[in-house]
């Protein structure tokens, strides 16, 4: 699954493929996610994991932050592609049941040490986050997607990437996912490309003085 075939991380990553399909078919059965969806792993799926990881280690991304850790699919992709650069992932989330889910998977994947757990609030965290930060990953409740950006910009490094995840799916995230791109399309050296992987993603590239 992973670049280097480990056999931990394949491992961890196929207990959320089986929790994500359990999921999967009780909505199947009708089951409502009124109340409960923040009990789901609404993992951002493996196409788009492989190609985040892809996307790090091509870039040789060492300061590496996610907004938004869950239950930690994402995270298991990006420190797997940390441990490849010499990098680390800031991960920051709200709720510390879901992060305390996530370390005990990275640690039997094998990468808890190349995580950097970050709980609270996004937006306090990251005012006081320190650049150049190289590749960032968005994928947090959908309206705080711009107010993360402008406070993480300015903190890029020339060349990071960026991807924010929803752009195409569900629906209800479309409004939100539409004023970000409309948003970073006009933010000076931002260029960005809105692919249909997984439910969605936009790519983000900071190269500023381009024309």
């Amino acid at each position: 699954m992973v670049a280097d075939t480990d056999t931990r991380i394949d491992q961890v990553l196929a207990e959320y493929d089986a929790r994500a399909a359990a999921e999967q078919s009780l909505h199947a059965a009708g089951w409502s996610e009124d109340g409960r969806r923040d009990q789901l792993l609404l993992r951002i799926g493996p196409e788009t994991g492989r190609l985040v990881s892809i996307l790090v280690r091509g870039a040789g991304a060492r300061s590496i932050v996610e907004l938004g850790t869950s239950y930690g699919y994402s995270t298991v992709w990006l420190a797997a592609a940390a441990r490849e650069t010499g990098g680390r992932v800031i991960s920051i989330d709200l709720a510390h049941h879901k992060q305390d889910y996530a370390r005990t998977r990275l640690e039997r994947a094998g990468l808890g040490e190349h995580v950097d757990w970050r709980t609270g609030d996004a937006l306090e965290i990251l005012r006081e986050l320190e650049g150049p930060i190289e590749f960032v990953l968005i994928d947090l409740w959908k309206d705080l997607y711009i107010p993360c950006f402008d406070l993480i910009a300015p903190k890029l490094s020339r060349g990071a990437v960026l991807v924010a995840d929803n752009m195409l799916r569900p629906e209800f995230s479309r409004p939100d996912a539409d004023a970000y791109r409309a948003h970073i399309r006009g933010y000076p050296g931002m260029e960005s490309v809105t692919l249909d992987v997984g439910s969605g993603i936009c790519v983000s590239r900071y190269a500023p003085g381009r024309t």
